[in-house]
């Protein structure tokens, strides 16, 4: 080999290099504020007795504020998507981060229970807005062939606050109080604002760009049935985690002091979970929605029998965590069917996550509420698992016939 051909060769090499290394600087910056609002969203699970003492108020109102939050991001994606729809990509996420810091500084200081609620909704408006756009960031910036694998390296921040961040700003609640713990995550969304700046490129928005062109979105079938799914096929694994604490208490003896343990244990199956799902929906998308749909409903089935033994039920726990590996594949699924409309899309994706959150944590308190015993979540996720198969199914049909139509114009 001559000399200008290995230098060729090490140019190319070196380029590669930087490429890669300033992609994974960039999920980094992305990830940062995916784990600011993974604390946001959860911790207040955890410090609902402190809350209710300190507001004065039932610690059952006090759960209210998580409520509040969910509707913010039901209400928020859709809405600061199309609003936003001309803004550059990079000045979105650290003006969606911002108003997340604000969020949870002023929640800090809410002198009521009723300024605290509103700043739960306020906190909650940017949050899917944030995970779309970071996820269109990411997708674009990826290797070839590596979409959902950066998509789900970006929510691998969300994750990662589940088993991590949670418990640190948990105890930081009880040490301090229960409001500094979203005086961390202020200061964490800040961190992330400086680091979009820093390390993600200024990408504009694309050519076009409009609300108008963003609600286009609405008009198309596949998004609604991918949206279906995410609402509905992943509200099983709420039905069982709302309940988890109570469940495994009264079923299989779990003493308090073994809740976090179990706890860990969800979280750590939720980052395997986003790996490993993102980088089969990498290799074959709709397969390994199906899949995990299945997988879904053997795991919820599973904990009918398993919630009944201490550890056969914790581990199950772990598997359960693991059905998150949907969001990756869901994602890449609405950028695929959105058309021009990628934000929105990609937004909505967080809004029907949210929405399967409160349908699963519905139901299953229905049938607890039933007298069909503590158990029962676990049949509810099942359920919900196999609409949310159905809906796949269609969702595959209709595509197929939709391809068959343009084959014969």
């Amino acid at each position: 080999m001559n000399t200008s051909t290995k230098s060729g060769h090490s140019a190319s090499a070196a380029a590669l290099a930087s490429s890669s290394y300033s992609f994974l600087k960039a999920v980094f910056a992305l990830g940062v504020g995916g784990f600011s609002i993974g604390i946001g969203e959860f911790v207040i699970m955890g410090l609902l007795p402190d809350a209710a003492t300190d507001l004065g108020v039932s610690i059952p109102t006090a759960g209210h504020l998580i409520s509040a939050y969910a509707i913010g991001v039901v209400v928020g994606a859709p809405v600061l998507a199309v609003l936003s729809a001309r803004v550059p990509r990079r000045t979105l996420l650290m003006l969606l981060m911002v108003i997340y810091a604000l969020g949870n500084f002023v929640s800090a200081i809410a002198p009521a229970y009723e300024s605290m609620m509103l700043m739960r909704f306020f906190s909650g408006l940017p949050h899917g807005t944030y995970f779309g756009v970071a996820a269109l960031v990411a997708a674009h910036l990826a290797p070839p062939g590596k979409r959902a694998q950066a998509v789900g390296l970006v929510m691998l921040g969300l994750t990662t606050a589940t088993l991590v961040g949670v418990p640190i700003a948990a105890g930081l609640g009880q040490w301090l109080g229960w409001r500094a713990a979203f005086v961390l995550v202020g200061a964490i969304a800040l961190i992330a604002v400086g680091l979009v700046r820093l390390w993600i490129p200024n990408l504009r928005a694309s050519e076009g760009a409009s609300p108008w062109r963003e609600l286009s979105a609405l008009k198309r079938k596949q998004v609604w049935l991918t949206l279906g799914i995410a609402g509905i096929g992943f509200g099983g694994m709420f039905s069982v985690f709302s309940y988890v604490k109570p469940t495994l208490m009264n079923l299989a003896g779990l003493p308090e002091a073994g809740v976090p343990i179990v706890l860990a244990l969800f979280g750590l199956g939720m980052v395997a979970g986003n790996l490993v799902g993102s980088r089969l929906a990498d290799r074959a998308l709709m397969p390994t929605i199906g899949g995990l749909l299945v997988w879904s409903g053997i795991v919820l089935t599973a904990f009918c029998f398993t919630s009944h033994n201490i550890w056969l039920g914790s581990f199950n726990v772990l598997l359960v965590g693991t059905a998150v590996a949907l969001g990756p594949a869901l994602q890449i699924r609405l950028m695929d069917v959105a058309g021009e409309a990628q934000t929105l899309a990609a937004a909505l994706n967080h809004s029907a996550f949210n929405m399967a959150n409160a349908l699963g944590a519905w139901l299953g308190g229905i049938t607890i509420s039933m007298g069909l015993g503590w158990e029962s979540t676990g049949w509810v996720g099942t359920l919900l698992a196999l609409c949310g198969l159905l809906i796949f199914f269609w969702a595959v049909v209709d595509m197929r016939k939709g391809a068959v139509a343009s084959a014969k114009q």
